[in-house]
């Protein structure tokens, strides 16, 4: 079986390649396949005829989205819809990355796959919109939503907090928005997983099991890199403006995922460890 991942530049991407380095398999970048591009999914298809896609490309600027909601949806929506069209011609299986953010974040309790969804964001609506044309699709499709990724190789919330652990300030981090942080490469496991599996296609969680603030989070980082977590001062979201609103609940339900015998993803306290520990100098740039 071949397999195709978009979007291998990014931190998913390319631990996606690392969990399936010794199979036969295509990464591809932003530069090599442009999902949004129907000429250019077309000649990927044609070129490599994949068995299975992994989709990890995506417009990920929650902010830049308010601001260009056109290029978000281009990539979040019509990228998909591309794929898709493919997949369904060719018989290739689709598992599409998507978010925490097609929900409104009112929730205080864990977001069931089944739960309507209701995004408050141009980055939300684009890709609620790439989920609904994948589930729409004639393809075999697989839609993972997932929240708080960080990851090696790119900008992330690990890498920032561990950059400003190593300073002499405090940091102010807000405390009332909740989600599981997740390592890209137990995320990327998972997916594998569910390739090799092949389960009902539809919709499907996986983070990290249990949750934190991003308050919890740092000091949680800090922690780990020998910094006093206590530097680490609590502010609210109304303190910390930002262009596109912020889920103040973002904790994902995995019932579909167990349901179909997939291993859950491990606790995002033990995965912090192991992620430091694998690539700890890479993931904090220090």
């Amino acid at each position: 079986m071949r397999f195709l991942v978009t979007g291998a530049g990014g931190q998913l991407g390319r631990d996606v390649l690392r969990v399936i380095a010794d199979r036969d398999v295509v990464g591809l970048t932003r530069s090599e396949l442009d999902v949004a591009d129907p000429s250019s999914v077309a000649t990927a298809f044609e070129t490599h005829r994949p068995d299975i896609v992994i989709n990890t490309a995506a417009w990920t600027d929650v902010d830049g989205a308010e601001e260009d909601e056109a290029a978000a949806v281009a990539i979040n929506r019509d990228g998909p819809a591309n794929l898709a069209a493919h997949a369904a011609s060719t018989g290739a299986i689709l598992i599409h990355v998507s978010t925490d953010y097609v929900f409104d974040g009112t929730a205080t309790m864990p977001y069931d796959e089944d739960t309507p969804i209701a995004p408050r964001s141009a980055y939300g609506r684009s890709k609620a919109a790439g989920e609904q044309v994948l589930l729409a699709s004639a393809a075999t499709a697989y839609v993972v939503r997932t929240a708080w990724l960080y990851g090696a190789g790119g900008r992330n919330f690990v890498r920032t907090m561990a950059t400003l652990a190593r300073g002499k300030q405090d940091v102010r981090v807000v405390d009332d928005q909740r989600g599981s942080p997740t390592w890209t490469y137990d995320l990327a496991t998972g997916l594998v997983a569910l390739a090799d599996s092949r389960p009902a296609p539809g919709i499907y969680h996986a983070t990290s099991s249990g949750d934190t603030t991003w308050c919890g989070f740092a000091r949680a980082i800090f922690a780990a890199v020998g910094a006093d977590s206590d530097r680490v001062q609590p502010v609210t979201t109304a303190e910390y403006p930002r262009p596109a609103p912020r889920p103040a609940y973002s904790v994902l339900g995995d019932r579909r995922w167990r349901a179909a015998g997939l291993p859950p993803l491990p606790n995002w306290m033990e995965a912090l460890e192991r992620a430091l520990a694998a690539e700890g100098a890479t993931l904090t740039g220090s």
